[in-house]
């Protein structure tokens, strides 16, 4: 247990822009989850990545689920199907 809480308080440490107009965000998410049929958590996670800009979206969901269908933003899949 104390591993892991090193490593996130060394992960969050290290960040340097933080997500938070959370309106937009969720705004953007509703559009996300509705227009390509995403769960709500994936498509916030989207949101958020596109509120600030981000140019790609790091995952380790399979190309065969809809946050794939995605064209806002490009889609790394960082695992093997």
């Amino acid at each position: 247990m104390l591993a892991r809480v090193e490593f996130y308080e060394s992960f969050f440490s290290g960040v340097t822009l933080w997500a938070t107009k959370l309106e937009q965000i969720v705004q953007i998410g509703n559009h996300i989850a509705s227009t390509y049929g995403l769960a709500a958590m994936d498509a916030l996670h989207l949101a958020a990545a596109l509120s600030v800009d981000a140019e790609e979206f790091v995952t380790t969901e399979k190309t065969t689920q809809p946050m794939h269908r995605v064209t806002e933003i490009k889609i790394v899949l960082i695992a093997t199907e």
